[in-house]
């Protein structure tokens, strides 16, 4: 536990280091960075929804596996594609570094967030 905590508050100084100092220097970066940080915020949220969605089909007919996918697949690859193609690819090369960092550091962020928010809300339960 305390290495995620470790990862989690680091993610989280990253972030706030290179938020900061593109505010204080007032950098043109400054809202991608923050765009990016949200987003990242958001796709954790989303794998976590769906990685726990499709530990629920088990059990469940093929046909309702199939159009769970279907779905999945049917907004999830033109979505990413029309990220990759309009934005990244279309994105200054100076703010793409800094734009996908901050996107990582919002899902490592979330990702451990989230998991260390679920446990000390079941602890407080039962107790």
């Amino acid at each position: 536990m305390k290495k995620k905590m470790a990862v989690m508050g680091i993610a989280l100084l990253v972030a706030l280091y290179m938020l900061g100092k593109a505010f204080l220097l007032n950098e043109e970066i400054k809202m991608f960075l923050l765009i990016f940080f949200g987003n990242g915020l958001v796709l954790a949220l989303l794998r976590l929804l769906v990685n726990n969605s499709i530990k629920k089909m088990k059990g469940k007919d093929w046909k309702v596996k199939v159009l769970f996918f279907t779905v999945l697949l049917g907004f999830g690859l033109p979505f990413q594609s029309w990220f990759r193609t309009e934005i990244l690819f279309k994105m200054d090369s100076a703010y793409l570094a800094g734009s996908v960092a901050m996107l990582v550091l919002g899902m490592v962020f979330m990702t451990l967030f989230y998991g260390f928010a679920k446990t000390k809300i079941r602890t407080m339960q039962l107790a």
